[in-house]
């Protein structure tokens, strides 16, 4: 696919993975479409994606907890832009790894519900933009958490599964539309994620995201006749 202007919708674009994809993307003059909470911050990633070479970027603030502010901002996007080309949904919410006795409710409803119930929505709502389009992707980021069971993750590691088990039906619904479906689980990457919950992993060891975005940039740029539609990364 030649993504040149395709314009691409990034979810949780204001740091971390979902920056760099952004930034990267930006280098093969796409429109970048940045969802996220922290205004500044998004405000800042536009910036530097039209330094990058972006065609335009345009952020949307947006509270993933909020279903019906979901909807409101993706009719938004879709008003203002007229289509969109491709899907990235990145957002992603680690727990603390804790026996599940020790995981508050809180915490359960707010892995679940960003790790699952936003993706879907948020593909939901875009679908009918991108079955418009000759061409399209839909995109997850994953974790590897799905194949490995990693003890004291008991949340996380679910909410994972069903992304599987999510992706891999959509795909079967798209398989004869124009928009092709993928998925991408990595291993650990090199974000703040895991600080954000206390823990000391050594993160240095972990995936560069910035090399995370070169694999998502390969993938939509490939041949129209190849498409990677299962992507495991491992540092």
């Amino acid at each position: 696919m030649n993504i040149s202007n395709k314009i691409i919708v990034i979810t949780w674009a204001s740091d971390g993975i979902g920056k760099e994809i952004a930034l990267r993307l930006a280098t093969e003059k796409a429109t970048i479409v940045c969802i996220a909470r922290n205004e500044a911050k998004l405000t800042s990633v536009c910036e530097q994606a039209i330094a990058n070479g972006a065609s335009n970027a345009h952020a949307y603030i947006c509270d993933i907890s909020d279903t019906q502010q979901l909807a409101q901002t993706v009719e938004t996007i879709i008003t203002d832009l007229w289509h969109i080309d491709i899907l990235i949904n990145n957002a992603g919410l680690w727990h603390k790894a804790w026996p599940l006795t020790g995981i508050d409710t809180a915490t359960i409803d707010a892995v679940i519900q960003t790790n699952l119930l936003w993706l879907i929505h948020c593909t939901r709502l875009f679908l009918p933009a991108l079955e418009s389009r000759d061409e399209a992707a839909i995109i997850n980021i994953s974790s590897k958490a799905w194949v490995v069971a990693q003890e004291w993750l008991s949340a996380y590691s679910a909410s994972k599964y069903w992304v599987r088990g999510f992706t891999d039906v959509l795909k079967e619904d798209l398989k004869w539309s124009s928009v092709r479906v993928a998925w991408v689980y990595q291993s650990g990457t090199n974000t703040q994620m895991f600080n954000k919950t206390g823990e000391d992993f050594p993160i240095q060891k972990f995936t560069d995201p910035a090399d995370l975005a070169d694999v998502i940039a390969y993938m939509l740029m490939l041949p129209d006749k190849i498409w990677l539609h299962d992507v495991r990364v491992a540092y």
